[in-house]
Order: C-alpha cells, then sequence, then structure tokens
C-alpha cells in the first residue's frame, strides 16, 4: 500500500511530501532543514532511495542535495538544469523504478520555470498521484514571472499547456500534490482553502483548465503582485546546491552586548507576539513575531543574510526562529537571549498604543492624524482609508523619509505587517499607533472614509 505524507512548512506557504510502500521511500522538494525528513523517515521506518526535485526553487533552499548525502539516495534534478553539484539527471518522460511496486515518470510542466518538471507516482503501474511541484495547484498555478519580466509572457502560456497536460495524461482520481500554494508567494490567483484535490477537481474549478487561453493568460498577467526581495538569492543558491543547515543556537547575548549592537544600528529582533512588543520592548529592538509569515517578511524587509541577534521568550522560539531563516539562507546568527523585555536592558522600555479602526474614526473627529497603510500596492488600489499614504512594508526601511509627520496610525490587512512597521517608525522614533484590527470587516463599519476601486 501506498502511503504518501506531507511536510508542512506553513509560514513559506509550502509543502514537501515522502512516499513509500512501507519499505522503501522517496522525497519531494525537501526544505532545508532535513532533520525534519528524517525523523519521519526512522519513525515510519522506510529507507529513501530517491529524492526528487520539481524544479530550482524561487521562494526557500531546498535540502535535496545535504538529504541525498545523509541518505545515499539518488539525487534526481531536470537534465536541463545548469547545477554545480552531481546530480542523477532526469527528462520528461523518463520513469524512474523505486521499488517492485513504486515508479516515478517524470512530466516536464513548463511554466513556473522554464525547466520544470512534475512527478507521476504509480502504484503498480496505475497513478496514484502527481507532484505538481509549481506547475497545477489547488485552483491556481504557480506564477510564471520570478525569472524576469522578459520571460513572463512564454511562462505564462507554458504554464496553461503544462496544466492541459497534466489533465489530459492522469486520471481524475489521481491526487494533485502540489509544492506551493499554501500562502506561498510562488501562487497564482487564489488557492483558497483547499489543503486536498484530485486531478478530477481541478479540471472542474481550476481556471487553468475552465477558461480559454487568451483569458486565463489575461487574468493571470493582470493578477501578478510584488513578491520577497530574498527570491533573487534562492535560485543562484540552489544551483549551486546548499549546505545542509546548522541549527545549533547562537551564542548568548548578554544586556552590554545587545546595548552595544543596537547602538552600531545591527538587527536585533524581537520574536514575541505584537501585544507583547507594544507593551514593552528594548528601544531600537524590530519585532517580527513567529505567529505570522515570519520569514517571509524578515527576509523581505532586511537585506538577505544580514547579520541578526534573537530576542525570544524561550530557547525554543530562538530555535523555531531560527529554523524558519535557514531556509531562506539566513545564517548569520550572531547572538541570542531569552526571558522578558525588562531581561534585555536596563533602560526605560519603550511601548506604543494598539488600537481598532474604530479608534481612528473617533481620533480623527478630535484631531488630525497620519494614516499608513502599509500593504502591497495592489491591496491598497482595490480599497483604502480617504487620505491614507501607502508605503508597502517591504518599501519602508528605504522610504522613512516619506513618512508623514506627526503622530502615526499605521495598518495592514490584519495586524501582522503593521506591527512590523509600527516597530520600525519607533525606532526611527517616530510616534505611532499600530491598528491591530481587519481592515476588510471593520474600516468601512467603523465610519472611516474608504475609497474602493470602481468595478
Amino acid at each position: 500500500m501506498i502511503q504518501i505524507e506531507t511536510l508542512e512548512t506553513t509560514s513559506l506557504g509550502d509543502r514537501s511530501y515522502l512516499a513509500s510502500d512501507g519499505e522503501i521511500a522517496v522525497v519531494v522538494d525537501p526544505q532545508r532543514d532535513i532533520d525534519r525528513v528524517l525523523d519521519l523517515v526512522e519513525k515510519r521506518g522506510v529507507r529513501v532511495t530517491h529524492v526528487f526535485e520539481t524544479h530550482i526553487h524561487n521562494d526557500y533552499l531546498t535540502g535535496g542535495l545535504a538529504l541525498a548525502q545523509a541518505t545515499g539516495a539518488a539525487y534526481l534534478v531536470n537534465a536541463g538544469d545548469p547545477v554545480t553539484y552531481d546530480r542523477t539527471p532526469i527528462r520528461d518522460g523518463e520513469v524512474v523504478q523505486v521499488s517492485p511496486t513504486l515508479t516515478v515518470r517524470a512530466i516536464a510542466t513548463p511554466g513556473h520555470t522554464f525547466t520544470h518538471l512534475s512527478y507521476a507516482l504509480q502504484a503498480d503501474g496505475v497513478p496514484v498521484g502527481v507532484f505538481t511541484g509549481g506547475s497545477l495547484l489547488y485552483g491556481a498555478t504557480g506564477r510564471p514571472d520570478l525569472l524576469g519580466h522578459e520571460h513572463t509572457h512564454e511562462l505564462a502560456r507554458h504554464q496553461f499547456a503544462s496544466a492541459r497536460r497534466l489533465a489530459e495524461e492522469l486520471p481524475e482520481q489521481a491526487q494533485v500534490l502540489p509544492t506551493h500554494g499554501f500562502g506561498s508567494f510562488c501562487s497564482a490567483g487564489s488557492t483558497g482553502e483547499a489543503t486536498a484535490s484530485t486531478i478530477g477537481q481541478e479540471k472542474r474549478y481550476n481556471p487553468a483548465l475552465t477558461q480559454d487561453e487568451e483569458r486565463w493568460v489575461s487574468d493571470l498577467l493582470a493578477g501578478l503582485d510584488a513578491y520577497p526581495a530574498y527570491y533573487a538569492h534562492m535560485g543562484p543558491g540552489n544551483s549551486s546546491g546548499p549546505r545542509a543547515a546548522d541549527l545549533s543556537l547562537p551564542e548568548r547575548a548578554d544586556k552590554e552586548v545587545l546595548a552595544k549592537r543596537i547602538a552600531n544600528d545591527e538587527w536585533v529582533i524581537d520574536l514575541r507576539t505584537r501585544t507583547a512588543f507594544a507593551a514593552g520592548h528594548v528601544t531600537g529592538t524590530l519585532n517580527f513575531g513567529l505567529d505570522g509569515q515570519f520569514a517571509t517578511y524578515l527576509g523581505w524587509l532586511l537585506p538577505w543574510n544580514a547579520p541578526l541577534t534573537l530576542l525570544g521568550e524561550s530557547p525554543e522560539q530562538v530555535a523555531e526562529a531560527q529554523r524558519e531563516l535557514v531556509r531562506i539562507g539566513f545564517d548569520r546568527f550572531e547572538g541570542a537571549a531569552t526571558g522578558s523585555a525588562s531581561d534585555w536592558t536596563d533602560d526605560e522600555l519603550g511601548s506604543f498604543r494598539r488600537a481598532q479602526f474604530a479608534d481612528l474614526a473617533q481620533v480623527r473627529h478630535h484631531r488630525p492624524v497620519a494614516v499608513l497603510d502599509v500593504r502591497r500596492a495592489t491591496e491598497f488600489a482595490e480599497a483604502h482609508v480617504d487620505g491614507a499614504v501607502n508605503i508597502p512594508l517591504h518599501e519602508l526601511l528605504g522610504r522613512l523619509d516619506d513618512v508623514p509627520a506627526g503622530e502615526v496610525w499605521v495598518h495592514c490587512a490584519g495586524g501582522y505587517r503593521a506591527s512590523i512597521a509600527a516597530s520600525v517608525l519607533a525606532a526611527s522614533d517616530v510616534r505611532v499607533v499600530a491598528i491591530d484590527d481587519s481592515f476588510g470587516e471593520q474600516a468601512a463599519a467603523s465610519g472611516l472614509p474608504v475609497v474602493a476601486q470602481a468595478a
């Protein structure tokens, strides 16, 4: 009996897979922290013989090479990918006999990249699932613009054809097993709330399989949005073969060390929730809470692989942050401290107010305040508070001079990005109020004038 198990990386919106027949196993698109895979392999009592990559990833550093080296497995990467390490090249149509009952067939599905492969998993010759990587997702596809705008239109048409090929070649009951699409910025279009799907379901509901090509390509291109800056470093890193992640804890940083690093404008990151940070924090630190898309937004806002000092409530919190960050190539951990904010400094703690949109509506009746919207430009264009200034979070460090003077009320869609922005502004001595509220549900309901894009 074939068993397919999923390893979720929710903060990046990705999945990896372990498939086995009870004795022999294959792994598809593993993340860099391969200890998770090795633990599962040991728990299941199986032996990994093959590690497959669907493509050269743009949103994380792979653990494929390190996993293959650790297990002695063959590492299968498209023969057309210009990598600098030894791999077992695989091409469209090739079938890998994993065990007497388990085979994997490579299917060329360009679109997310030019050399993207999907892998049909077959038990006794019957396809039971297809690992689609960044090709066919749940109700969407992978985005076609990560290799540069000059390739976007061509890749979009490839993506359409690839989705159709999968739908034509695989039976309706075959599971669709994508790597992206669970919050990843690698997806194009909404993947909704689906956690599982089949080829048959996608044929009924996926726009790539229900719309004509011209309309689909037009809609896809019109919906493309900004993506994290660190993506630019992932492809080259994956082509050169990332080393295994070092998850040993950073050395302890005491109050004196922390004060010196903050004074030198180094990156000192507070991992606590936005509620805890607003109530009291070490002045000059930045708040990236682990309760949101932590690595995505830190990697988008800060210089790639910048040296970091991590502040957490516990060693476990620091370890979790470190695990998240090594997945996107942040390996320079200068130190860490645990406890509460009062344990990290002898100076008076900084703080700022948290509020809701109803509070902003009331305040604006009495005195002028600036409203800073840190959502992406496309979100702002759809609807925004009248008079708000839009500086997307990922642009904020480079546009501090554009922040309005005086008291600034900062918001996003739900509160997480606003808390990061508020910490940046507080570190720059801006009088800030962080709106911790749902823009879509509460902004207009509070009585604030909201400008909506015409339908």
